[in-house]
């Protein structure tokens, strides 16, 4: 039996879904997605999930709730690990009037999928990786992982709207996350935490 694992790079994910409109599908079970695109003979070991949670700051509430609720869903899944990155602050000044505003930017998502990419492939914790990104800066550690482990594959999943033929070149396969996976992949409604406490979908994502 193959052992899979799934390196989902969740803010790539959903700004794919978010361009395509599919807000209907932002309720998504990362461990079903991954377990569906599965092949005979193989067999799903466990999903890294990587995010950064927004600033209540720089962030309409309704928003962070929104993602808090997904976060706290997707913990709830026996096989999805997640690991956060950073939304740095950021204050951003308009050449033409001076005006400022804030914002912020997303840090070490990429380093993350590195790391336990590799990390993973040397303790031989997977036969082959599906990378769910198209983050042209995990090409290096494609190419690493390939080099050291003759043994192991990664497959670049896209998300939708999302393409890089760097990825596409150094993978041993790749393709596009269509909307029939994405709608057969949704969690339930609410989603059982392990304490009993239900956590349900946010309003507008149905």
């Amino acid at each position: 039996m193959e052992r899979i694992a799934a390196y989902i790079d969740g803010l790539n994910l959903y700004y794919g879904m978010r361009d395509k409109g599919w807000r209907r599908y932002y309720w998504l079970d990362a461990q079903r997605l991954s377990e569906n695109l599965l092949r005979p003979r193989q067999r799903l070991q466990f999903v890294r999930y990587f995010s950064a949670k927004l600033l209540p700051d720089y962030t309409p509430a309704a928003r962070v709730e929104r993602q808090n609720a997904y976060l706290q869903a997707l913990a709830s899944l026996p096989k999805v690990r997640i690991q956060y990155g950073l939304h740095i602050p950021q204050t951003i000044t308009c050449p033409r009037c001076g005006a400022a505003s804030r914002t912020y930017e997303e840090k070490m998502t990429d380093v993350n999928i590195a790391v336990a990419l590799l990390e993973d492939a040397n303790n031989n914790l997977f036969d082959t990786a599906i990378l769910i990104s198209a983050d042209s800066d995990l090409t290096r550690p494609i190419e690493v992982v390939r080099q050291k482990f003759a043994d192991k594959r990664v497959i670049a999943a896209f998300p939708p709207k999302r393409h890089s033929q760097r990825l596409r070149n150094v993978a041993n396969e790749s393709f596009t996350i269509g909307r029939r996976l994405i709608a057969q992949s949704q969690l339930p409604d609410p989603v059982a935490k392990p304490d009993g406490y239900p956590v349900a979908k946010p309003a507008g994502w149905g």
